[in-house]
């Protein structure tokens, strides 16, 4: 049960926000809780959408907040004066610490942190979570329980590193995706046609992800496995690993975003 019977307001209905609506309404939540906030008002079959929050009733029990992070100091005039101490407020917004909001939301229940990534539209997402202070067993499992259909539950105890994880759990699909295409371009490069090229570079990184997923080895021991002395694959993986080259780039990619996503922590206090 998701934070008893009260409702549920969220806030934010996009990529991250829709998500989380298509995997509570799966796990069989009453639809009748869930009022979605979103200016547009744009309808969304089975719930209640508003433009803004209802003028009269009951506070929420849950307030997601899943708009842009740029979009809070907007929201929070309308936002702040519903919620009371039995509120739990779930933050989906990149680089906001949850000092940030308690002090534009300081009737709360709880503040709990939760960074998902995209391949949560599937139920395959990574969800990290971090509790603000003064957050209990109960309201941490209430958190847990409205993203656990959406994949993994990850709790990361140190605010500081919830941030530095999400840029490799949270961006990471991004990165992947850049992969993909390179090897598809690499592969077309190769000879082959454009689209037949996209098709082998998908297919090989969802079945090799799935096998390293099952794995009782480390994704780099099964690399080794792969290439024979002297063959193919070692061929390639000696221009992968020439002055881990690889490491770096990915150990830069990480650093600038994680560069970001402070500048944002530090932008919201």
């Amino acid at each position: 049960m998701i934070a008893g019977d009260g409702p549920i307001w969220l806030v934010g209905a996009g990529n991250m926000g829709g998500a989380m609506l298509r995997g509570w309404l799966a796990s069989g939540i009453d639809p009748a809780r869930i009022n979605v906030i979103r200016p547009s008002g744009t309808p969304i079959e089975g719930v209640t959408v508003l433009k803004a929050p209802p003028p009269d009733g009951e506070a929420p029990a849950v307030l997601v907040l899943a708009m842009k992070p740029q979009k809070l100091d907007e929201a929070v005039p309308a936002l702040a004066p519903t919620t009371g101490e039995g509120t739990l407020i779930v933050s989906v917004l990149a680089g906001t610490e949850a000092p940030s909001l308690a002090k534009r939301f300081p009737n709360h229940r709880a503040i709990v942190r939760v960074m998902p990534n995209t391949p949560s539209a599937i139920g395959k997402g990574v969800m990290l979570l971090h509790a603000a202070a003064g957050a209990d067993a109960s309201a941490k499992a209430e958190a847990e329980a409205l993203v656990r259909t959406l994949g993994i539950t990850e709790w990361i105890d140190d605010e500081g590193l919830f941030g530095r994880a999400s840029v490799l759990s949270g961006c990471g699909p991004a990165f992947l995706f850049r992969f993909v295409d390179a090897l598809a371009k690499a592969g077309e490069a190769q000879g082959l046609s454009a689209d037949q090229a996209a098709r082998l570079a998908l297919a090989t990184v969802a079945g090799a992800a799935e096998l390293a997923a099952g794995a009782n080895e480390t994704p780099a021991r099964l690399a080794d496995r792969v290439a024979s002395p002297g063959g193919t694959t070692r061929a390639g993986l000696d221009v992968i690993d020439r002055d881990a080259a690889l490491d770096r780039l990915m150990a830069d990619v990480l650093a600038a975003s994680a560069r970001r996503s402070e500048e944002m922590a530090a932008a919201a206090r």
